[in-house]
Formats: structure tokens, C-alpha cells, sequence
């Protein structure tokens, strides 16, 4: 494992400074070709190494099967590659990794400028290789577009947000004269992307999508069962929130009764991140009082908005987790604003989507007993591949999960935030259905936005925004209801008290949920 990951920590810089490993802040990597297609034989000589390999332990087996998951969902997406399809493969590691280290701020400034830097000189080779890798005969207008989108905050971001961000003027005067460069790299790309014709597609077919839900989250099930679950999820979902409504508006439609919820939403972008963080502290108290969880030492949960970058592709609230290879147990919680041009009707639909009765099941799912109480917990596993490798079937199936068990310990106690719950989590039903139906062709973009404003509680836009981003991330979607399923039936199984049950799956890792029964039940 220790050679692996110093393989894998010298294959993929911006990941391993992410996960807080030392030495490798100061790089941005290599994007070209040759070494994309270098670390994908690399990654197949592992997979037969690793399959030939015997554990001495049951933990040591669970952390190879880790392993090689990973590795065979990422030979798989060969077939898919990314890096030729959509402009985001190259983007958001740059963004991450020039933005990332200013919000958590675990070093002193000036190592941190420094580290930037010499990332900033290294943007414009980044931004070469997407514009020499980038196939038109693969490559979805759609992703194209989406990744222009991004491209064009690239500008400010590095020339005024991340400057901004530094206190000292000479380092700040540093910064700003090192991303000039970098700057024009992002003209240069947001040039030669509109100008780019494609005709690929972002669908990804039933055969590779059902491959990766078999050997990458190890379910046992393929596309075609998982959208049947999503469906059988959703009308259950939907008879229980008939008989919710009833008490919230004294009819049977809770679609016109969560309409008439999000009325009661916060005034202001402002205020909806200051209302978000009163609730995250009511949750914190709230599990802490009713024994759920055991909380790790100096954990903190910061709640701000959501970075400038992600605002044009990301339209909910989201959690940046501390670098588990470090010490920090300080997480973010990232409100969604909305990018600058938004109108404010574009505004008032997305503070609609966090209204006043949707927020307590935001905040527990982001932040207690959720992403941030987990994701501090497992940066105290000694193992630490559990700390590297996590896939969203269980980090986003536990936050859905908890949000369940928040709603058995009476924390949603009104018919409002009650119904909200289950708003979410019927949202939830509706991805599975939604992003297996999209990637088998058996859905139209047109027809996925009308199903997630018709059959959830999202406005048009947000609909919108929503399925734009399960175009370009197949699998991801159904992972927060598949998951938490997934989690419920291991409960049901393990026969100990509750708070030992989540200390120690939660404490597991955020492994595949095969691999996470094993680690719990043996």
C-alpha cells in the first residue's frame, strides 16, 4: 500500500496536496497525453499486481479491495476518457488547487503564496494540454459549454478573488503580477472554446455505467435494477409526503405545499449563509445532546459561500472536508450563491431552494451528523488508504442516511421541516431515476429537467442546473439514496448500540458498501 501510494501521490499532485500530503503543494502535474495514457497502463500493472497479493488481515484485504476498485473504475473510464471529452477535467483541479489552500489556510501566508506561485507559471502548460487534448469527434457540446462557463471566471479569480484573499500587500502584489500569465491562459482557452465545434456525446451508455456500478461500487446491480429501485423509492416517498401534506396545508399535494414553503426563504444571499450557519450549530447541539456520534477533537465546521468558481456550475449547498493527511479538523460548509450576472429572479429562485423549511436537512446532511462530522472522524483512521480513496456511494450515502436518523430523534418537528425532509430525500429517488435514464437514452435533457421540476420541489432553473451537471458526471447522482439504502440494511444487520454502529462504520472509511459491511459486520 505505501508503494502504491507514493506512485499514486506522484501520478496525481493536485490529489495528494489535497489530501494534505507533504511535498507536493508546489505542482500542478502533468496533463499532457503521453502521461495521462502513461498512468493508465501504470494503474492495470497494479491491478494484476494487487489481485495476485495476499492480505494478512482482514483490514489489510478490505484496503486492497479499496484499492483495486478504484483502479477498476478508472481503467473502465478508459473507455470514456474524460480528459478528451470535457474541458472540467482540467479546470477544476487548477481552481482547486489554486483556491483551495487560501480558503483553509493551514500554512503561513507566505509558503502559501509561494506554493501558488509556481503553480500559476505552470497554468498555461494546464491549459495547453486541454486544447490539444480535447477531441472534437468525442466531445460534447454541453460539456464544452459548461467548461466555457467556468473558463470565464478563470480570469478574475486569479487576478483579483485569490490576490484578495492575501493580507500582506507585497505578497499580495506577488500573486497578482504571477497570474498575468495565467490570466491570459484563460483568455486564450476561453477563445479557442467558443470557437470549438464537437459532436460527441455526454450520454454514457447502459454497458459502461453498469460496469462501474459493479466493480467500482461493488452493488451487484447494473443500471436497469437501480433505476427500478429509484422508481419503487420514489412512489413510496411520494405516499408518505401525500399524508405530510395534509398537516402542512390540509390537501393531499405536497408539490403546492412545498411551493408555498419556499416562500419563506431569506431576503438576501447574505442572509440565507448567516440563517445556514445558526442551523448547523442547532444540529451540532442537537446530536452532541441526543449521544449519536463521537466528535473528534478541534473539529469546526465554517460555513461561507460558495467559492466564485463553482457558482456557474454548482446551484447547491456543497462541503470542502479538511486534508485528512493533515492535522486541521476544520471543514467547510459552502452556501450555493449564484454567479455574478445572475437577475434577481435567477437570485429569489435559488434562495427559494433553500428556504426556511428545507435548511435543517441542508445542514445536517453537510454538516452534523453528515459530510463534516464523517469526514473528520475518518481523518482519524490509521489506515490511510481508508483517508485517500472514498467513493460518494457511501460519504453521500451517509449524509442522506443521517438525515433519516436526524428525522427518527425528532430533530425535523414541524410538519414543515418534515415534509422538507422528505422533499429531499424524494429529490434523491428522483436522480436515481433521472441519471440512469439519461445515460441508458431513455430520457431527453428537455424531459430530465421536467421530471425534476414536476416530481421534486426545484425551480426551472434549478432543475435546470441540476440535470446540466448529471449530463457531465454520470453515476454520481444516485449515489446519496443508493447509499444511504445501503447503510440502512447494514444497521439493520449489526447488532450493537447505535452511536458504536456509526463510530464504526462512519469510522470505517468511505469505502464501497460491499467493502463497508465486511469492515463492520466481518
Amino acid at each position: 500500500m505505501d508503494e502504491f501510494l507514493a506512485w499514486h501521490f506522484q501520478s496525481h499532485p493536485i490529489v495528494a496536496a489535497y489530501l494534505g500530503a507533504d511535498g507536493y503543494d508546489h505542482t500542478l502535474g502533468d496533463f499532457s497525453a503521453a502521461h495521462l495514457q502513461a498512468v493508465e497502463q501504470e494503474e492495470r500493472r497494479w491491478i494484476a499486481r494487487l489481485s495476485q497479493s495476499q492480505a494478512p488481515t482482514p483490514d489489510d484485504a478490505v484496503d486492497r479491495d479499496l484499492v483495486l476498485s478504484h483502479l477498476r473504475g478508472s481503467v473502465a473510464m478508459a473507455q470514456w476518457p474524460t480528459w478528451r471529452r470535457d474541458p472540467a477535467f482540467y479546470l477544476s483541479p487548477v481552481f482547486t488547487a489554486l483556491n483551495t489552500p487560501f480558503q483553509q489556510r493551514l500554512k503561513p501566508e507566505p509558503e502559501l503564496v509561494s506554493a501558488a506561485v509556481a503553480k500559476l507559471a505552470e497554468v498555461p502548460g494546464v491549459l495547453a494540454a486541454c486544447r490539444a487534448n480535447l477531441d472534437p469527434t468525442i466531445a460534447s457540446p454541453l460539456l464544452v459549454q459548461r467548461g466555457l462557463g467556468q473558463a470565464r471566471t478563470g480570469r478574475h479569480l486569479l487576478t483579483v478573488t485569490i490576490p484578495g484573499l492575501v493580507e500582506d500587500d507585497g505578497l499580495r502584489a506577488k500573486l497578482a503580477a504571477a497570474a498575468v500569465p495565467a490570466a491570459a491562459a484563460f483568455d486564450g482557452l476561453v477563445a479557442f472554446l467558443e470557437g470549438f465545434t464537437c459532436g460527441g456525446s455526454w450520454r454514457m451508455g447502459e454497458e459502461l455505467y453498469s460496469r462501474l456500478l459493479r466493480e467500482r461500487e461493488l452493488l451487484g446491480y447494473g443500471a436497469a435494477d437501480l433505476h427500478a429501485k429509484g422508481q419503487k423509492a420514489w412512489a413510496d416517498l411520494d405516499g408518505r409526503m401525500r399524508e405530510v401534506a395534509t398537516r402542512v396545508d390540509g390537501t393531499h399535494d405536497w408539490r403546492a405545499a412545498m411551493e408555498s414553503l419556499m416562500d419563506d426563504h431569506p431576503a438576501t444571499l447574505a442572509d440565507m449563509r448567516a440563517e445556514y450557519e445558526a442551523e448547523t450549530l442547532r444540529a451540532r447541539e442537537f446530536v452532541r445532546e441526543r449521544d449519536l456520534v463521537t466528535f473528534p477533537d478541534g473539529e469546526e465546521c465554517l460555513v461561507q459561500p460558495s467559492a466564485e468558481y463553482a457558482r456557474p456550475v454548482l446551484s447547491v449547498a456543497h462541503y470542502l472536508a479538511p486534508p485528512p493527511l493533515g492535522s486541521s479538523r476544520t471543514g467547510i460548509f459552502f452556501v450555493p450563491y449564484t454567479p455574478d450576472g445572475f437577475t434577481p429572479e435567477q437570485v429569489r429562485q435559488r434562495l427559494r431552494t433553500n428556504s426556511r423549511a428545507q435548511m435543517p436537512s441542508i445542514a445536517v446532511h453537510e454538516a452534523y451528523p453528515g459530510h463534516h462530522w464523517h469526514l473528520s472522524h475518518i481523518a482519524g483512521n490509521p489506515r490511510t488508504v481508508r483517508k485517500v480513496f472514498r467513493t460518494p456511494y457511501f460519504t453521500e450515502g451517509w449524509a442522506l442516511y443521517v438525515e433519516k436518523l436526524l428525522h427518527e430523534q425528532g430533530y425535523f418537528d414541524t410538519p414543515a421541516t418534515e415534509l422538507a425532509h422528505l422533499d429531499c430525500r424524494i429529490f434523491r429517488a428522483a436522480r436515481i431515476v433521472v441519471d440512469t435514464a439519461l445515460h441508458c437514452e431513455d430520457m431527453t435533457i428537455e424531459q430530465a429537467e421536467e421530471f425534476m421540476s414536476t416530481r421534486a420541489s426545484l425551480s426551472p432553473g434549478t432543475a435546470q442546473g441540476e440535470v446540466n451537471r448529471y449530463c457531465a458526471w454520470p453515476t454520481q447522482a444516485p449515489s446519496y439514496l443508493t447509499g444511504a439504502l445501503e447503510i440502512e440494511r447494514i444497521r439493520q444487520a449489526y447488532d450493537g448500540p447505535l452511536k458504536t454502529f456509526h463510530d464504526t462504520l462512519a469510522g470505517s472509511g468511505g469505502l464501497p458498501l460491499g467493502l463497508a459491511e465486511k469492515a463492520v459486520l466481518g
